[in-house]
């Protein structure tokens, strides 16, 4: 995985769940994959500490490809899924 923001990978669709907390994060992904095709990277923004362990479960679980994760120093955590 990348560790620089600005080599961030390219992204088909973006989802920012900034203040939100669990299980908000979550469902708004799995609407959002439901909108998407296989292939597709899909770069989530949250806040919430809780998606360092749901977001890797929720691709775990649903056969995606978790290609790069960044934490930055304000609590921000991106994540960039290629959809199974």
């Amino acid at each position: 995985m990348v560790d620089s923001v600005d080599a961030q990978p390219d992204s088909d669709s973006v989802l920012d769940t900034s203040g939100l907390f669990c299980p908000e994060p979550i469902m708004m992904m799995h609407n959002r994959v439901r909108d998407m095709t296989s292939g597709q990277i899909l770069k989530v923004i949250a806040t919430d500490p809780a998606t360092t362990r749901d977001v890797p479960k929720f691709c775990q679980f649903l056969g995606h490809q978790l290609i790069d994760r960044h934490d930055a120093d304000d609590g921000t955590h991106l994540y960039f899924i290629r959809l199974a």
